[in-house]
């Protein structure tokens, strides 16, 4: 059952929507958001089982585009350019071929049409669940939990901006269970009738979640798909090179 989610809209023009990858919310695109705004009016949305959007045993691409086309049939939003990262992306993927008339063109932030086999977050998910056993009473505290599991400080930051005080302890905005459950849903996909909305895939140079032995998916699937490498970027280019990224937006749309 799809649902409305919790989105923002800001700035006027041709809409432009954004959607965020796994343990994210939407704040996430703000650098690239920050930006479009000034030309674009911009709707940003928590997925669901995210931010400040419904909880869902349920977490797989099919009902997630649906959530997204819901809202934004709801809002009342038309002839939209989709820009998703990540999990978004794979959600942007979908709602593509479910709202093909609706879709202008799509942007898709290091991600491939395909399944992975391998699984990435063990870590992670030992971080968020340690943060929920252990109900912390500072962000200091959920921090410190998250540093036995989690190595990179970025990969810190980046979860910690999803903890919340919840009167007695902190916790995670996000459904960590539903994730947990719904991991290889996430990591999987089914493919889509092919489409002919103009695509961009945009590959972070050192990231490997889009590789070379993906092209054939993609052209299976999207026939009219570019592609543009954002050098010495990992999976995150958007925050690591947020002007590439813009640059690289910015010429497709025009």
């Amino acid at each position: 059952m799809s649902q409305l989610l919790n989105y923002k809209i800001e700035g006027e023009g041709q809409p432009i929507v954004l959607l965020h990858g796994l343990f994210g919310n939407l704040d996430n695109l703000g650098l690239l958001s920050r930006e479009l705004r000034q030309n674009y009016q911009v709707i940003c949305l928590d997925l669901r089982n995210h931010g400040l959007s419904f909880q869902s045993l349920e977490h797989n691409y099919q009902v997630m585009a649906q959530d997204v086309m819901t809202t934004l049939e709801h809002i009342g939003v038309k002839n939209y350019i989709l820009i998703g990262h990540s999990m978004g992306g794979k959600v942007a993927m979908k709602l593509a071929e479910l709202a093909q008339l609706e879709v202008e063109k799509l942007i898709v932030l290091d991600m491939a049409p395909v399944s992975y086999s391998i699984s990435r977050h063990d870590n992670v998910f030992n971080g968020l669940k340690a943060v929920l056993e252990q109900k912390p009473t500072s962000r200091q505290q959920a921090m410190q939990i998250l540093e036995h599991h989690i190595e990179l400080p970025g990969v810190r930051q980046f979860l910690g901006k999803s903890l919340y005080n919840n009167g007695q302890y902190f916790e995670w905005r996000f459904n960590v269970s539903s994730l947990w459950d719904n991991y290889w849903e996430i990591l999987g996909w089914e493919n889509i009738n092919t489409i002919s909305t103009p695509t961009l895939f945009v590959k972070g140079g050192n990231s490997d979640y889009l590789a070379t032995e993906h092209q054939t998916d993609i052209q299976q699937q999207f026939s009219n798909a570019k592609a543009h490498i954002i050098a010495n970027t990992g999976h995150w280019l958007h925050a690591e090179k947020p002007q590439e990224v813009l640059r690289a937006i910015g010429k497709f749309i025009q």
